[in-house]
């Protein structure tokens, strides 16, 4: 299996889909795309640390982001008060020369999350961005929980909140570390149980009850249920590609930041620097 090599390889517009796993998508993708599949190893389990170790000099990209963590906000990874906690001094304004900041503009209050369609709007609507640029990412939140059919995402609404009141402390001067951005996590149940198992197996599996029907988790448990819902966020996610693909003059290619995992070695959904096949195997199709 090669490394991914983002930049290394030959595009000229890339499709990121956010925690996609290498397995589930070479099941359904021939379904929506035609093109040459292969199995690439990422740099990192999660979108910091690919972020981190992909994105390393300056570059000519026009990225449309529905990824919070690469924002055009100017905060360090490691300064950032909500999401993942890492220590990359790494911003993301820093390495990418022209990021739009989809995440905000096309945020859906409803589904808790970016849904596909608002990323192929904002690269419609920039097309003199991305004229601009030598090549063009497009980063979809999808397959990623929230899960769309549900309707109900609760973690990247607490992220959501997280970064307004980071920007209003930024805007007032008021650096106190002792509530304020922290505090607007307190209704998440998954850091109150992390901050007391860390990241054990329980721990894990409860952040993602979040995104579940409690009655399909009595019936059919917590992987089932959970890997259903991910196929039917990857199929609308891969709906939406294959619409914009067809629009796009040069090399396309569909990837991933990193993948997903379901209970393998007790690991559930992905964390900084877990580097098991689940979380580091991720598709690489250079469309036809």
């Amino acid at each position: 299996m090669d490394d991914q090599r983002f930049l290394e390889s030959e595009w000229d517009y890339c499709l990121v889909l956010d925690a996609c796993r290498y397995d589930v998508f070479e099941d359904v993708y021939d379904e929506y795309l035609d093109g040459n599949l292969e199995k690439r190893r990422s740099v990192g389990s999660s979108t910091p640390e690919w972020a981190y170790r992909t994105f390393t000099g300056d570059h000519d990209i026009a990225y449309f982001s529905g990824n919070p963590f690469i924002n055009d906000l100017g905060i360090p990874l490691n300064e950032l008060k909500w999401g993942a906690s890492c220590d990359y001094e790494w911003t993301a304004s820093d390495h990418i020369s022209d990021i739009h900041d989809v995440w905000k503009t096309g945020w859906d209050d409803d589904l808790g999350t970016v849904p596909p369609e608002s990323l192929a709007e904002a690269y419609r609507n920039n097309l003199d961005a991305v004229e601009r640029a030598d090549r063009t990412v497009l980063h979809y939140m999808q397959p990623h929980a929230p899960y769309l059919s549900r309707g109900k995402g609760q973690k990247l609404k607490q992220i959501q909140k997280g970064i307004k009141r980071q920007e209003e402390e930024a805007e007032n001067g008021d650096n106190d570390d002792g509530g304020g951005l922290l505090s607007s996590l307190s209704d998440s149940v998954r850091p109150k149980i992390e901050s007391r198992l860390d990241d054990s197996e329980f721990a894990q599996k409860a952040g993602l009850w979040l995104e579940l029907d409690p009655k399909d988790l009595v019936k059919d448990g917590t992987r089932v249920t959970a890997l259903k819902l991910y196929e039917e966020n990857l199929r609308i996610a891969l709906e939406s590609v294959a619409e914009l693909a067809d629009e796009l003059d040069g090399t396309v290619v569909v990837t991933a930041d990193h993948g997903e995992a379901f209970g393998e070695e007790g690991v559930w959904e992905h964390h900084i620097e877990t580097h098991i096949p689940p979380l580091m195997e991720v598709p690489w199709l250079e469309v036809e």
